[in-house]
């Protein structure tokens, strides 16, 4: 039996990788209903000052193919309490709740207060391993040297 009757994790999830992919996998090992959202291209442009280059819908229909995810909601905006208590799924699922993020924000003074936060409306925070080596980011720079390298 799973520790957790449903689980909810956020994120980009643009250029998917296999981090994204064992974060999703590891989430679902632990609980049996796995919520994921998924940044909107706003979102995005404002706190992170720049354009997914997948945009929003594509992101979503790939999620939703993953087969570790139960359902797919769009992230609107940073506030991760409003967002996770207004979620159907989450009113109406009693039994344990959690939120899962990447163990890279273990200790950060945002997550420090989310944990407090979370608790107060019945989810624990937990942290899975993060895959080093790989992001979205890394991936980037990596296509933007091969592209410039075939222009020169």
């Amino acid at each position: 039996m799973k520790k957790y009757k449903l689980g909810y994790t956020t994120g980009v999830y643009d250029l998917f990788h296999i981090g994204h992919l064992n974060l999703l996998r590891r989430a679902k090992e632990q609980c049996e209903y796995l919520i994921v959202g998924v940044s909107t291209d706003e979102l995005v442009q404002i706190y992170k000052n720049k354009t997914p280059v997948i945009p929003f819908e594509e992101r979503k229909q790939i999620v939703e193919a993953i087969k570790y995810v139960d359902e797919v909601v769009a992230q609107k905006n940073l506030n991760k309490i409003e967002a996770y208590s207004n979620l159907e799924s989450v009113r109406v699922n009693s039994g344990e709740k959690a939120i899962f993020v990447g163990s890279d924000w273990k200790g950060s003074p945002s997550w420090n207060k989310y944990e407090q936060e979370f608790k107060k409306v019945g989810a624990e925070v937990v942290y899975l391993d993060y895959t080093d080596g790989i992001s979205s980011t890394m991936l980037k720079q990596v296509l933007n040297e091969k592209i410039g390298k075939k222009e020169n």
